[in-house]
């Protein structure tokens, strides 16, 4: 390896990787350091249990960002994703279940089923999100605006009115203004890392999950061969352009001389020199852990304590000798793309429950479960005639009230099991194995502090401008020479490649 380099980015999960491969395609020599054996971060595919292979964090594409996907020539380095229709299946436990599709139309009659005025609700529904989403996803691969910028751009009084609206909304409010059945609520309520469904501003925050409105349909599904194979396509694509990707190669500290990054020291000693580091790890770990505190403002490192990773999440992975029996609610032969994913949430009375338990340190009495069976669109994820599931869990404490994590971790899993049965009573003679990540276990497999999927929470406070904080938000930091390019970082989290573009394209007119 040579001693020196361009660039070097300290890790390889998505957004590095597309950093990186950008660099690298204008003109700059490249080091990706990761400190696992393998590279994607939170979207890497991971076999758990022998046979059995799974998303092990992300698990569903739909915000992966157009131009990323065609710059990169992602689906000629393997990319490729199944869309779902059915959208979703939402369960309960009475024994119904909503289907929703990709068709509005067809929706419409599902939700029809449980109520006819929230039937006629439902395209209002689709285009009031639409509308909100199309207020920010312009800006996803932009500079991020302020507020007062974004509201100037806006053409009509009406559009202002309804950004007003949108700022101070609750997510509650919303879904009982447009539906009046619970269970019909209870399957549109979510207001991600709010946590809190009745917050002012989780409405406004919401748009940005809302932005896959503007995904492509070919675009958006299950990516076969896991979660991974995305990020495997772009470690590709990165290696094509000339990008060096080392992994195992843990970082110990950014060096600063100067006010500068010149480099990184691993973990074994040594030091590898570059005239700019960008860090692909997230806001609190780059800036408590990574750099010494001498080399930043006092101002600064306050705001960097006062970042908020409050919400979190569990995730459970189970292998299947078979399909759990599902035939009350779809008869004794079903289309298993039907369980590609499902959902539990029974009632906004649930949703707000299983908040309230984790924001007290509980975990949730009843968890609102978002279950993935991907092994019906992707059969190599499983040996034949088998299958993988797995849960993404809201929501889970940042911290335990009460015991620790390792001394629980069984405990939770198994509740979650026996919530699972709740609607397919035979799920435990179906498991071969199964395993359950805490915030804890995430943390220290995929290095997100408090185990934060987006690296920093999605709230009114750190969103579009001020994220990861007020001041900051252009992907460079008060030490010269040193850039982010993580989910921290505008627009946010989940598998969109979007900061790894923008942080690319700041380093190279600063290269300019």
């Amino acid at each position: 390896m040579a001693d020196s380099f361009d660039a070097i980015i300290v890790g390889a999960g998505h957004n590095g990787l597309v950093c990186a491969a950008y660099l690298a395609k204008g003109g700059l020599n490249v080091l990706v350091l990761e400190r696992r054996d393998i590279v994607g971060g939170a979207c890497i595919t991971e076999e758990l249990f022998p046979g059995y292979r799974f998303s092990a964090c992300s698990y569903y594409c739909y915000l992966l960002q157009t131009k990323v996907i065609e710059d990169l020539e992602l689906r000629r380095h393997g990319f490729q994703v199944s869309p779902l229709d059915p959208l979703k299946c939402c369960l309960y436990p009475d024994g119904r279940a909503l289907m929703t599709w990709d068709s509005v139309e067809r929706t419409q009659d599902a939700v029809g089923r449980f109520s006819k005025r929230d039937a006629e609700a439902y395209p209002r529904w689709v285009a009031f999100w639409e509308r909100a989403a199309s207020l920010i996803h312009p800006y996803f691969l932009m500079r991020p605006p302020t507020l007062a910028e974004l509201a100037g751009g806006l053409r009509t009084p009406d559009d202002r009115t309804f950004l007003d609206r949108l700022l101070t909304a609750s997510v509650e409010d919303v879904v009982t203004e447009f539906f009046e059945d619970e269970a019909i609520r209870g399957a549109f309520i979510h207001a991600h890392d709010a946590g809190d469904a009745t917050a002012p501003g989780s409405a406004w925050c919401f748009t940005y999950i809302r932005s896959s409105a503007f995904t492509p349909r070919e675009n958006t599904g299950i990516v076969r061969g896991g979660m991974g194979t995305i990020t495997q396509a772009m470690a590709a694509a990165a290696r094509s352009y000339g990008v060096t990707i080392k992994t195992d190669a843990a970082i110990s500290k950014i060096l600063v001389e100067d006010g500068a990054a010149i480099g990184v020291r691993l973990a074994d000693g040594a030091e590898i020199r570059a005239r700019v580091v960008v860090s692909n790890a997230d806001p609190k770990r780059t800036f408590q852990q990574l750099v010494d505190q001498d080399h930043l403002p006092a101002d600064f490192r306050r705001s960097v304590r006062r970042l908020k990773t409050n919400t979190a999440y569990f995730k459970f992975h189970a292998a299947l000798s078979r399909l759990p029996d599902l035939s009350r609610y779809f008869g004794g032969d079903f289309d298993v793309r039907y369980l590609a994913y499902t959902k539990i949430s029974p009632s906004i009375g649930y949703f707000k429950q299983s908040w309230d338990d984790a924001n007290h340190g509980r975990p949730p009495r009843g968890p609102v479960m978002d279950i993935q069976i991907p092994s019906g669109y992707d059969p190599t994820m499983a040996p034949q005639g088998k299958h993988v599931l797995s849960i993404w869990a809201s929501y889970a404490p940042v911290h335990l009230a009460e015991g620790t994590w390792d001394e629980r971790r069984g405990e939770i899993g198994e509740h979650f099991i026996d919530t699972l049965a709740q609607y397919a009573p035979d799920i435990r003679d179906c498991l071969v194995d199964w395993q359950l990540f805490t915030p804890q276990d995430i943390e220290a497999r995929v290095g997100l502090t408090d185990g934060n999927i987006r690296h920093l929470d999605i709230v009114p406070s750190q969103f579009l401008a001020g994220r990861p904080m007020p001041g900051w938000a252009h992907y460079r930091t008060p030490i010269k020479k040193l850039y982010l390019c993580g989910a921290g970082t505008h627009p946010g989290g989940e598998v969109t490649g979007a900061p790894g573009h923008n942080a690319a394209r700041a380093i190279l007119a600063d290269f300019a």
